[in-house]
């Protein structure tokens, strides 16, 4: 009569260290993501040192004029942002991949970053502006309304016809050829300055940061990942399979187009602030699931910071390879993430085989 006592005493205690587990990880990388923002502000010319900076953080009333330039108006922002932006396309692709079932797939597997490409690509070499009176933001928000009009798209294809997750990577990828070919079009009519402006904007970068858009990140970041979380249980019983998910009791298609909406949303508007930024969100949730697993409780929250580490540790990457020399990040980030995603198809394949 002990026995089953006894064994499901054992299975709550297992199931509360998962959790504790989780927690404890969750908050060991937030604190690496706090060191890694206070390095990045105090890398570059300016001999800042780290307590003075994380100080001069925490309680701005303390800074000298100098300090208060350089930390708050100039290098902060950045940081922030680069922080924003890589959750945002950390949690972008660890949902993607889990509607989709595809653990190659991110946000621009749909072809919003070669959507939001060409709208700079319009404003930039042709000026034409989707939404008028838009004054300096019509880069910004041409890339924007494009990768939005490409995800609406994407709603009513999924709802008229009702497709596979397979076929919506399948149009994802068409749509992106069909906007690379425009770009190319538009790049070989453009003259010697509009084509460096609008190589610079693709390479991505963070040089364009501002309180504001680190604010709109943010509040997009308040209101997407709340609700993801709160579908934490149906996106992990997905995980299972599709029929085994509406079993028990998931609504699939509709948990889709959601979840779709939302990543749609996140992408586009860091796409929008920082240029097209490559396998930040393909790496990040992958770091996330060799770590806490497929739960979606750990594994969003995780891949949200993983995400963000990464953009960090790019960041300064970006400012300490040439002294005085500030590097488009997306080609740091291609850099990091093609042999680190190589290694993962690597240990993929020898677990396979095993």
């Amino acid at each position: 009569m002990m026995q089953p006592d006894t064994g499901a005493a054992a299975l709550v205690t297992a199931y509360k260290r998962r959790g504790l587990r989780r927690v404890a990880l969750v908050v060991a990388a937030a604190v690496a993501l706090c060191s890694l923002v206070v390095l990045d502000v105090i890398t570059g010319p300016a001999n800042l040192s780290f307590l003075r900076t994380a100080q001069v953080i925490i309680d701005p009333s303390v800074a000298s004029p100098k300090e208060h330039v350089i930390i708050w108006q100039l290098r902060l922002p950045i940081a922030l942002m680069a922080v924003a932006v890589g959750a945002m396309l950390g949690v972008a692709g660890a949902e993607m991949q889990t509607i989709l079932n595809n653990p190659l797939a991110d946000p621009f597997t749909l072809g919003l970053s070669s959507a939001a490409s060409f709208g700079a690509a319009l404003a930039i070499v042709l000026g034409w502006s989707i939404v008028p009176g838009v004054g300096g933001l019509l880069v910004t928000m041409n890339s924007f309304v494009l990768a939005m009009l490409t995800s609406c798209f994407l709603f009513l294809f999924t709802r008229l016809r009702g497709v596979s997750p397979e076929a919506m990577i399948l149009v994802g990828i068409a749509m992106l050829f069909t906007f690379n070919a425009l770009l190319a079009f538009l790049q070989y009519g453009a003259s010697e300055t509009q084509l460096a402006q609008l190589i610079f904007w693709q390479l991505g970068s963070l040089a364009r940061a501002s309180w504001m858009k680190v604010g709109v990140c943010v509040v997009c970041l308040l209101v997407v990942l709340p609700y993801f979380m709160s579908r934490s249980w149906a996106l992990t019983a997905l995980r299972m399979g599709e029929e085994k998910a509406a079993a028990l009791g998931v609504n699939v298609s509709l948990l889709r187009i959601s979840v779709l909406a939302g990543v749609s949303l996140l992408s586009a508007v860091a796409v929008s602030f920082v240029g097209a930024i490559a396998f930040v969100g393909l790496v990040g949730p992958h770091i996330a699931r060799m770590i806490v697993g497929e739960d979606q409780r750990g594994f969003l929250p995780l891949s949200a910071l993983c995400g963000a580490l990464i953009m960090s540790g790019t960041s300064i990457a970006s400012k300490a390879i040439t002294p005085g020399v500030v590097y488009p990040i997306g080609m740091i980030t291609s850099l990091i993430g093609i042999p680190f995603f190589i290694l993962l198809i690597l240990s993929q394949r020898k677990r396979h085989w095993k």
